[in-house]
């Protein structure tokens, strides 16, 4: 019984959790549980447990008596999540770079690939890949706590990569650039790696800034 209410409750996870980063729940949408629960068809226990669980990844605020809300998305917090990135992201995969071995390799290639083949209509599949994607490139370098920051961070910034990609043209420019990183990767080219990295992540947030400025949830 308990591995069917995990199960459930991981599923009502994924939707919520689409409905955030997609913007189809924008910042300071009260969570109706009721409804919610209503509308998916299942109990509050696993329903409880993934708004726990979306709320320990910052998607999410609790006030007492008043229940869960869409915690927003903000130039304060982007900055926040990007800058963490930059000081540690370049360097680690650059590292990782040196030391893959093949397995780890075909692993950045066939994440690559499925980020690449990933539909741009479906934005929050393309977030989840590239989240996949830039933490292969960390990986290899068997930093246990390193790899976990990378991925932590590119989890909260998911969010921002889908409303970062939605304007026209975004979408190329970031398979050139990542692209880009790939090859250098593998090339094992450690000052092409950090140089490149850092400019991808930087050009990122440099963009969010200009859009959440006057376009915040």
């Amino acid at each position: 019984m308990s591995i069917v209410v995990r199960t459930l409750s991981e599923q009502v996870f994924e939707i919520v959790r689409e409905q955030i980063v997609t913007g189809k729940l924008p910042g300071h949408t009260p969570i109706r549980q009721d409804a919610l629960a209503s509308e998916l068809g299942v109990s509050k226990i696993p329903l409880r447990e993934a708004l726990a669980r979306l709320e320990q990844e910052g998607l999410l605020t609790s006030h007492a008596n008043r229940g869960y809300a869409v915690q927003p998305m903000s130039a304060a917090e982007a900055d926040d999540i990007f800058a963490l990135r930059l000081s540690i992201e370049p360097a680690a995969a650059a590292y990782a770079a040196t030391v893959a071995n093949d397995a780890d390799r075909a692993i950045a290639q066939l994440a690559f690939e499925e980020l690449d083949s990933a539909a741009g209509d479906r934005l929050s599949e393309v977030a989840i890949r590239n989240r996949v994607f830039h933490t292969a490139l960390v990986r290899p370098g068997r930093r246990l706590l390193t790899t976990q920051l990378v991925e932590r961070l590119t989890i909260l910034a998911e969010r921002y990569v889908v409303a970062h990609l939605q304007p026209a043209g975004r979408e190329d420019r970031a398979h050139i650039e990542h692209r880009g990183l790939l090859d250098a990767w593998l090339t094992r080219d450690e000052a092409l790696m950090t140089t490149l990295l850092a400019s991808h992540i930087q050009s990122t947030l440099t963009d969010l800034r200009g859009q959440l400025g006057t376009n915040t949830n």
